[in-house]
């Protein structure tokens, strides 16, 4: 099996030639394995320690804000992971799946956040992994903005296999350079007698939580652009574990040690405290450590403006038969590269706080979209969907779906009372002192109202009744 698989890759080359289209069985190839080191290297990047500093900041122990980002990555990650397993199973992208619950063109809502999101991660990455850089060689901004964006549209471009081949590699360097520098770090803290647990307080505590959950459910919008290519027979309980423990692993270690970072300075910074950490260890190394960082910003980038693309084939090609081929990819990677450089150029020197900010929204946007996807594909639909309706123009999911739209929208204003994003605060949070619980009553709101407005059949095509 494995010989075919690379067989059938040598004939078909490292540029990908599918686009937003159906996958056919005879191009199925790969295992369920697979998605553990892409997601341990896909999330194994600054910005996810950067989500270990919210606790601190908020006055919350280390302790406690390792034990609250256990939760969140937990079920973040178990969410993503149950997206993960649509991609066998319908062979198309994360994100036009979306159709059969929303509508050709209502589904154009949830898309739009979701290019927001993609955005903001690379804004974010190429920052951070400009700063990587700049602490080996020094550049102007604008250049080095320039080369990282340019390096991750070349692995975008090229597409699904070089990513995951590029994931791979970097799973191996990231896990021997930050595992000794972990290693130094365990020991440091065991002479100081371990890691207190520290101050609480529930609103710092919920606040962890949903910023941990929320930036692992944000990869859900894309899991399945990278299982999509996996043999439909490939075992559900495999794909989603391999997926959970790949993406949670990388993500409980850096937040972790973010949050224990954060706890020792003043004001946390992502680059400075691996340079000080590797520099404790060996002079020199904590250069090296930052060093490495800034590839692994520029895979996920690519993840990001590989994922966009997609998305945004999908809006289009709801409106007018969207045009495929490389020259199209190149285009609109383009547009998205341009679109982050200038943004990237535009936020302000000290973005610890927009970050913070975007993954909130980033959690209030996608996890009502989360719901309805996973309520119609495990409990509504269970799996069964007309893949050929999915792409026709008059096809039987139409061209808007009340069921999927209401409770997106009704999803989003339950969550507004018990929300906290930026100095805006809901009245519920104002009442619980300041404790956000938008991430449970978003899911059960959203979830809940497609599960009863859809189980009678209002959402299902015509053969399904």
């Amino acid at each position: 099996m494995e010989q075919n698989d690379k067989r059938d890759r040598r004939e078909q080359g490292w540029l990908e030639t599918r686009s937003i289209d159906h996958v056919p069985a005879a191009e199925r190839r790969g295992k369920a394995w697979h998605q553990a080191p892409f997601w341990f290297a896909g999330n194994f990047v600054l910005t996810t320690m950067m989500v270990g500093f919210a606790g601190p900041l908020l006055g919350l122990g280390v302790g406690w804000s390792v034990l609250a980002i256990a939760l969140g990555v937990g079920l973040g990650t178990l969410l993503m992971a149950c997206h993960a397993n649509q991609g066998p199973r319908l062979g198309m992208p994360q994100m036009i799946q979306s159709r059969a619950q929303f509508g050709r063109r209502g589904a154009i809502l949830p898309f739009l956040a979701v290019v927001f999101v993609y955005v903001g991660f690379n804004v974010f990455d190429v920052i951070l992994a400009a700063d990587a850089v700049a602490v080996v060689f020094a550049a102007p901004r604008p250049a080095s903005y320039a080369v990282l964006i340019a390096a991750a549209g070349i692995v975008s471009i090229v597409g699904h296999d070089l990513l995951h081949g590029v994931q791979r590699w970097l799973t191996c360097a990231l896990i021997l350079i930050f595992g000794a520098l972990s290693a130094a770090l365990c020991f440091r803290l065991a002479a100081a007698g371990g890691v207190a647990m520290g101050a609480f307080a529930w609103p710092a505590m919920l606040a962890q939580l949903s910023a941990a959950a929320g930036y692992q459910l944000s990869y859900s919008v894309y899991v399945s652009d990278y299982s999509r290519y996996l043999p439909e027979e490939t075992s559900a309980a495999r794909l989603i574990g391999w997926t959970w423990l790949g993406a949670a692993g990388s993500a409980l270690w850096l937040m972790s040690l973010g949050a224990v970072l954060a706890g020792e300075q003043a004001r946390p910074d992502a680059i400075q405290g691996l340079r000080q950490l590797g520099d404790a260890l060996v002079p020199g190394f904590g250069a090296l450590a930052a060093l490495t960082a800034a590839p692994a910003l520029v895979g996920i980038m690519a993840v990001n403006f590989y994922g966009a693309l997609l998305t945004g084939l999908s809006a289009l090609d709801a409106v007018r038969p969207a045009p495929r081929g490389l020259a199209v990819r190149v285009a609109g990677i383009t547009v998205f590269a341009m679109v982050v450089w200038l943004a990237a150029l535009g936020l302000p020197a000290d973005y610890l706080a927009s970050f913070n900010v975007f993954v909130s929204l980033m959690l209030y946007l996608l996890v009502p979209w989360s719901a309805v996807n996973l309520v119609d594909f495990y409990w509504v639909r269970r799996g069964s969907y007309s893949i050929r309706d999915i792409f026709l123009a008059d096809g039987v999911y139409g061209q808007w779906s009340r069921p999927g739209l209401l409770s997106y929208l009704g999803g989003l204003l339950a969550m507004l009372p018990f929300a906290t994003l930026g100095g805006y605060a809901g009245p519920v949070a104002t009442a619980l002192g300041g404790a956000d619980v938008s991430l449970a009553v978003g899911l059960l709101a959203s979830g809940g109202a497609y599960w009863a407005l859809s189980r009678h059949g209002a959402a299902k095509p015509a053969w399904e009744r």
